[in-house]
């Protein structure tokens, strides 16, 4: 089994991160390649820099000229996924939909702890819009700008543990998700200093989409996500 893990970012550092976490959780025989978009953002921390990052992952996935049974977009909160899975006849899993689904099976209630706090509002929308939301205790910000996460780790892991603590005491939390790519690889640390279960997206993520592989399941294309209808489109895909 090949799953493309997709960043949703230009920062190489951070989508060989992202990386590690999808192959620490791989079952033997999955293979693991991630992917930095073609074009876009170092870091995608607000709406235009997320449909940015969008067609940035698309092209970038469109492009890919070898065999895979499954996608992870690696985003939390970003759009795109649903364009994907018109394009896609493999399943297609975003990290978002992917933590918040697996924090229910975890607890009654679950927060997610980001990055800024202009990034609560998209996935607040990304949640409502997955039909995730009505179990979500609280969505928070960290203050901490994505780059941030890779420039000093244990000033994160602190940032992201005082407002994790915060949504359990206060927000009557009993799940964290970590709602960025970025802090692939600081859910262990979250954990030990809250107490409660934390749920890392990329880690879900591809979990989930090698059980989907194995079911022999794929996005129904009957409606929603049937493939694009043939057009004709001005000056795109851009030139490589």
């Amino acid at each position: 089994m090949r799953i493309l893990v997709v960043n949703v970012n230009t920062t190489q550092s951070m989508t060989d991160g992202i990386g590690r976490t999808a192959r620490s959780v791989a079952a033997p025989g999955t293979e693991i390649i991630p992917l930095t978009p073609i074009f876009g953002a170092d870091s995608v921390e607000g709406n235009y820099e997320s449909y940015l990052a969008a067609i940035a992952v698309m092209e970038t996935v469109r492009r890919y000229d070898q065999p895979y049974d499954a996608v992870i977009q690696a985003g939390y909160g970003e759009h795109g996924r649903e364009g994907l899975q018109e394009l896609l006849d493999v399943p297609v899993v975003d990290i978002t939909e992917a933590a918040a689904s697996t924090a229910q099976f975890l607890g009654h209630k679950y927060s997610v702890v980001t990055t800024l706090d202009r990034a609560v509002p998209l996935i607040e929308d990304r949640l409502k819009l997955a039909g995730l939301d009505a179990r979500c205790a609280s969505v928070r910000a960290s203050g901490l700008g994505v780059l941030d996460l890779e420039a000093d780790p244990d000033a994160a892991v602190e940032a992201i543990v005082a407002e994790a603590v915060r949504a359990v005491q206060e927000d009557h939390a009993e799940v964290i998700c970590l709602g960025c790519g970025g802090m692939a690889e600081l859910n262990e640390r979250v954990a030990a200093r809250t107490g409660v279960p934390v749920v890392d997206g990329v880690a879900a993520a591809v979990t989930i989409a090698e059980s989907l592989v194995r079911l022999g399941l794929t996005t129904s294309k009957v409606r929603t996500y049937a493939p694009p209808r043939p057009k004709t489109f001005l000056n795109w895909p851009p030139a490589d």
